[in-house]
């Protein structure tokens, strides 16, 4: 009988990763004492934190493919990285593996006005991109909160969305084509720049698929026309009821905000105390409606909304008399994290979404959450399309707070769910959504989601450990669900 053979001691296998690595890499470029990798330990979750092997900094779009080959022959998991601004632990690090950061991966390869696109590295910053098509009069449309920071691969990692995706979609209807690396370094193209290419339609699959299908180093992104004129109302409300009802009435009326959010009234004082939006600080809840378009076509939909809103119950409607107090109106609610973080010493920002006519239904259970754990929630929405992000207040030097906070979001997690939502609307579900994966989706779905990861990646070794639960973990979470009309494997294996 052959004895079992003891693993490497881990300094011996980090060892072994680095040399691994310097031929293909500058030596500043590779990563491996605590001083070093310590920043790379979690991304914009923090409650959650683990050291790597190493962190690889490729300059190269060549490097990235070395890397990757150079781990998977040594059977090295591999987590890629942008700008570290996630909300979900996706970035978090394997702790027998390597990060792989491709912020260096930073320049705008090729803008072409006529066709309105632009082809970019993985790391460029979601705002560059707006930034170098200005003076063609173009923009990228999704602007996530942290897009002065985030980059264009983990927005199509997350599938982004943003304060004015209900008009103008989420990264999945901006992105053209997208390309990368498999796990075993082979290059790899998903869409391509015709209206419908070969093949079978993979891009909408990786999109969103938080980096365990293929390393994304290049995206061609579709760039909007610039709007001749943008318009801001924000529209006050004195109970929370009314609010939920005038954004399912905007809705119902046919129109199509170019943004629709909400924030509570916490949340209002918040924000106001540190960015001086000029909100209304006695309403229960403000909506800020954007219309954007021509001239004409601004003022006939800002006077329809306006009547909307009125007929909904609006107690003040304040219209932005020009672009500064427009930008003001959105700088409030771009700030919504930062103020957060001025309240409380911890934040844990969650991400689900509901139909919109349960808004105020999700807000008043909310309510009923924080006397129950006793911590304070201060809450934002995508309204128009039903995206929450209650963000929780927490001390995380207690540990019974921290319990509590994550008892407090899985909860939020499960309400959504019950009422015929998600638990997940772009901030991807990284490590701190695993047991609610469980709640959502039966046995037999998440195992068919692990048949098509393993097509891409059969060893499972980019991002292992995310998104998707094991059964095991699903087993301890107490609530494996009973399929909703999912078909037995064997019959899915006919199809």
């Amino acid at each position: 009988m052959t004895a079992a053979v003891a693993p490497l001691p881990r300094s011996q296998r980090q060892q072994a990763l680095v040399q691994a690595l310097l031929p293909v890499l500058p030596a500043h470029a590779v990563l491996w004492t605590t001083e070093h990798t310590t920043p790379y330990e979690c991304d914009g979750l923090t409650a959650y934190r683990q050291k790597p092997l190493a962190v690889a900094l490729p300059e190269t779009d060549a490097q990235v493919g070395e890397v990757l080959r150079a781990c998977h022959r040594l059977g090295v998991p591999v987590v890629a990285r942008g700008a570290g601004t996630g909300l979900s632990g996706g970035a978090m690090p394997h702790a027998e593996g390597l990060t792989l950061s491709l912020t260096r991966l930073n320049r705008i390869l090729h803008l072409d006005p006529l066709t309105a696109r632009a082809r970019v590295q993985c790391g460029v910053r979601n705002a560059a991109i707006t930034q170098a098509a200005a003076a063609h009069q173009l923009y990228y449309a999704p602007d996530p909160s942290s897009q002065i920071a985030c980059t264009i691969g983990g927005n199509v990692a997350e599938n982004s969305g943003g304060l004015h995706c209900l008009k103008y979609g989420l990264t999945l209807h901006n992105v053209v084509s997208l390309r990368g690396y498999t796990a075993a370094g082979e290059p790899v193209q998903f869409g391509s720049g015709a209206p419908d290419g070969p093949g079978l339609d993979l891009l909408p699959l990786v999109v969103g698929s938080e980096g365990m299908l293929a390393v994304v180093t290049e995206v061609t992104v579709r760039l909007t026309p610039t709007p001749q004129l943008a318009r801001c109302i924000m529209a006050s409300f004195a109970d929370l009821a009314s609010t939920g009802h005038a954004i399912a009435a905007v809705i119902a009326a046919g129109i199509i905000p170019a943004g629709l959010e909400m924030m509570d009234k916490p949340m209002i004082a918040a924000v106001d105390d540190f960015v001086q939006a000029g909100y209304d600080r006695e309403a229960a809840a403000i909506l800020l409606c954007e219309s954007d378009g021509t001239p004409e076509e601004v003022e006939e939909e800002i006077q329809r909304m306006c009547a909307v809103l009125q007929q909904a119950g609006a107690t003040r409607l304040e219209v932005s008399r020009d672009e500064a107090q427009r930008q003001r109106f959105w700088s409030g609610r771009k700030n919504a994290f930062p103020a957060s973080g001025r309240i409380s010493p911890d934040y844990l920002c969650m991400d689900s979404t509901i139909p919109r006519k349960r808004l105020a239904e999700m807000l008043l259970a909310i309510q009923e959450m924080e006397r129950k754990y006793a911590l304070r929630c201060v809450n934002v929405f995508h309204a128009g399309d039903g995206n929450l992000h209650p963000l929780i207040l927490y001390d995380g030097s207690d540990p019974d707070q921290l319990r509590r906070c994550e008892a407090f979001g899985t909860e939020i997690l499960e309400t959504s769910v019950a009422m015929g939502g998600t638990i997940t609307g772009e901030h991807g579900v990284g490590v701190e959504k695993l047991g609610s994966m469980c709640v959502q989706f039966s046995p037999e779905e998440l195992e068919q989601m692990r048949r098509l990861r393993r097509a891409f990646d059969p060893h499972e070794h980019l991002n292992p450990g995310k998104l998707l639960p094991s059964l095991a973990r699903c087993a301890e979470h107490g609530r494996m669900h009973v399929s909703r009309g999912v078909l037995p494997f064997a019959e899915l294996e006919r199809f």
